[in-house]
């Protein structure tokens, strides 16, 4: 298996801390990309060289300065001369994922982990996530908030836009793991070789793209719950970051279901086997496939219930009407979604994809009698033509609501990439000795 070698201008620079000589090849190395940290970049990296003192590994700390306009620099290099095993690398075209890709590809080291400056993971979960891929059980870890024993302090703005970013995720890019964009990562040094040259984002939506090639290549990824305090002085700007990221899913859906990641070359590379999706024949397992047969399948659903509306209409009230209509199209519209858009066939959980498929229901429902209780408040002589027209615009929404969590739900296990694992060999460690 060839290897990449980091050129020698990528070193870091003998000013910056250490030289080759003075600091071996290390089992870990622990980047913390930093921008206009000057406050609070000393604190972080003496409890950090504390911590990793009572790890049983050799352990280097590299800096990745970014484009700083501040004493970050200075900071940094202040630091590294005082304290064994740091070391400064500056890269100066502006991209947290940027530097990160860099200093991970010049990195001598086993195991390669990025961790945010501010700390927010307790440091007790770095031997937990390093462990699984120093003993070979798997090639990329995660630090998660979102698991159930996961103890985390912030407020419920994060909250909600954490949890609605990998609902998204899981929406349209089908990935399984619950939180990409935890500052708290690792990968073993060899798939790391493999998969950066392959992620193209430079800014922060690189750790999602970066999960989602090693999901789709068949590698494991291993999730360790962590403890997150939310730094309440974080730079990052929630809306630009929340604007790229939807610009990363949308260039990285159009690559998947055009097929043009080269995900079954990579899989080669690192040995895995080919990549096999269900066998359904006449079922596209793309986004793109899915999304047409989803949306054929719900108009002709929506015509049905309008039919239904309309019939019942005649003889009962509008809200009673509304309830048997969406209730009897739900029903034949999961059992036809299950078959023809995600390729689940057999009558083995049928009955459980039915229940969930009328707790999604409940969703519509909820919104359309809205809807109707709304217009009937603002006129309560509306017309049938009314009606129908709000109810068609709340069907619409409800079925985009629908078809995100029949996929990241509903037929969660039907519309997965089948993977084959194989377990990759233990890193090779180094004496112990320090």
């Amino acid at each position: 298996m060839s290897t990449l070698t980091a050129p020698a201008e990528a070193r870091p620079d003998p000013a910056d801390g250490a030289t080759d000589e003075a600091l071996p090849a290390p089992v870990l190395d622990v980047v913390v990309p930093v921008h206009d940290e000057e406050d609070g970049l000393e604190p972080c990296l003496r409890r950090l060289h504390a911590h990793l003192a009572r790890l049983p590994w050799p352990s280097r700390i590299t800096v990745a300065e970014n484009a700083s306009t501040d004493g970050t620099l200075a900071v940094a290099r202040r630091v590294a001369a005082e304290l064994p095993g740091v070391v400064v690398r500056v890269e100066s075209d502006p991209g947290r994922g940027r530097a990160l890709r860099e200093a991970w590809l010049a990195s001598d080291a086993a195991v390669l982990v990025y961790m945010d400056v501010d700390l927010s993971t307790d440091l007790a979960a770095l031997l937990p996530l390093v462990a699984p891929l120093i003993s070979g059980h798997s090639d990329l870890a995660i630090g998660t908030r979102l698991a159930g024993s996961a103890r985390v302090v912030r407020g419920a703005k994060r909250e909600l836009i954490s949890r609605s970013y990998n609902l998204l995720l899981r929406g349209t890019l089908a990935t399984h793991v619950s939180d990409a964009q935890c500052g708290f990562k690792a990968v073993r040094a060899d798939v790391a070789r493999r998969l950066l040259p392959l992620v193209e984002d430079t800014g922060w939506f690189f750790d999602t793209e970066l999960l989602v090639l090693a999901e789709r290549s068949g590698l494991r990824i291993a999730e360790v719950p962590v403890d997150w305090v939310d730094d309440p002085d974080s730079s990052v700007h929630i809306v630009a970051t929340a604007r790229a990221d939807l610009a990363g899913i949308v260039r990285m859906s159009r690559a998947l279901a055009r097929g043009r990641l080269p995900v079954a070359d990579l899989r080669a590379q690192i040995g895995r086997g080919p990549l096999r999706e269900p066998a359904v024949d006449g079922v596209p397992p793309g986004l793109v496939g899915q999304l047409v047969r989803f949306a054929a399948i719900g108009a002709l659903s929506t015509a049905a219930y309008l039919a239904l509306f309309l019939l019942l209409r005649g003889v009962v009230e509008a809200q009673p009407a509304n309830l048997v209509a969406l209730l009897v199209t739900a029903v034949a519209n999961t059992a036809a979604n299950r078959r023809l858009t995600f390729g689940v066939r057999g009558r083995d959980g049928a009955g459980r994809a039915q229940l969930q498929g009328l707790a999604v229901f409940a969703l519509g429902l909820a919104l359309t009698s809205g809807v109707l209780a709304g217009l009937h408040a603002w006129d309560p002589h509306a017309s049938r033509l009314a009606e129908v027209a709000l109810l068609v615009t709340a069907n619409g929404l409800a079925t985009l609501l629908r078809f995100v969590l029949m996929r990241a739900w509903v037929f969660r296990s039907g519309s997965a990439v089948r993977r084959t694992v194989v377990v990759p060999t233990p890193v090779a460690l180094p004496s112990l000795a320090r």
